[in-house]
C-alpha cells in the first residue's frame, strides 16, 4: 500500500539533508510509487554541501568556502569599514558578493549585494533564547537553536531552502551547509555569513 507521496516531500523539505533523504529512499521503498523515488534520487543529485571555515587568529574575519571534495568555492575577506564588510569571491577571484552591516540600529542589520546590486536585507529579531532573524528576500526566514548551532532558512511556505549546522571540537568554527538548489548556494552563504558577523558582534 502506497503511503501519500506529499507526506515524504513536506518531510524532505523541511529537513533537506542530502543523507537524510538518501535514507529515505530506501525507506520508503516498498511505500511509494519507482518513478516518486526516482525524482527524490534527482534531488540528492542536485543538492550541493558547503562547508564554511572560520580561521583563526584574525584582525578581520576571513572563510574559505568549500565544497565536499575539499575544492575552494568561495572566499570570503573582511574589508576595513565601521561594522562587519564582508567582500565574497569566487574560486577565480571574481567579486560575486558583499556583506554590509548597517551601523547605527537598534537590532543588527545587514545589506546584502550579490554581483554589485542590493537583494535583500537580514534583520535579528527581538526574542528571548531562541534567535530569530528575518531576511526581506524572497519571502526568506531563517529560525535558530538555543545554542545558535543549527539554522533552517525556509521560504515562505516553510519548506527548507538550507541547512546550517555547525561541526564541534574544531580548532576553529566550521559550519555545514546544505542547500537544496545549488543556484541558492550563494544567496544562503550570505545570509549565514551575517549571522555569524552578527554573532561575533556580541563576543
Amino acid at each position: 500500500m502506497y503511503i501519500g507521496v506529499s507526506q515524504i516531500i513536506c518531510e524532505i523539505n523541511r529537513v533537506n539533508s542530502p543523507i537524510y533523504i538518501f535514507f529515505e529512499v530506501f525507506r520508503y521503498d516498498n511505500m511509494v510509487p519507482k518513478k516518486n523515488l526516482l525524482c527524490l534520487l534527482e534531488r540528492v543529485a542536485k543538492s550541493m554541501r558547503l562547508l564554511f571555515k572560520q580561521r583563526l587568529f584574525s584582525w578581520f574575519d576571513s572563510y574559505d568556502i568549500y565544497d565536499e571534495a575539499g575544492n575552494t568555492v568561495y572566499v570570503v575577506k573582511g574589508q576595513l569599514s565601521w561594522g562587519h564588510k564582508l567582500a565574497i569571491y569566487d574560486a577565480s577571484g571574481n567579486e560575486v558578493g558583499m556583506v554590509v552591516q548597517k551601523v547605527l540600529t537598534f537590532l543588527p542589520e545587514f545589506e546584502i549585494y550579490k554581483n554589485g546590486s542590493y537583494i535583500g536585507c537580514l534583520s535579528k529579531e527581538f526574542s528571548f533564547l531562541t534567535p530569530h532573524y528575518n531576511i526581506d528576500y524572497n519571502g526568506w526566514h531563517i529560525d535558530g537553536t538555543i545554542m545558535e548551532w543549527d539554522y533552517s532558512i525556509l521560504n515562505q511556505s516553510g519548506y527548507s531552502i538550507a541547512r546550517v549546522s555547525k561541526e564541534l571540537f574544531r580548532m576553529t568554527d566550521t559550519y555545514v551547509i546544505d542547500v537544496q538548489d545549488p543556484g541558492n548556494a550563494l544567496d544562503a552563504l550570505m545570509f549565514v555569513l551575517a549571522i555569524d558577523a552578527e554573532k561575533c558582534s556580541r563576543n
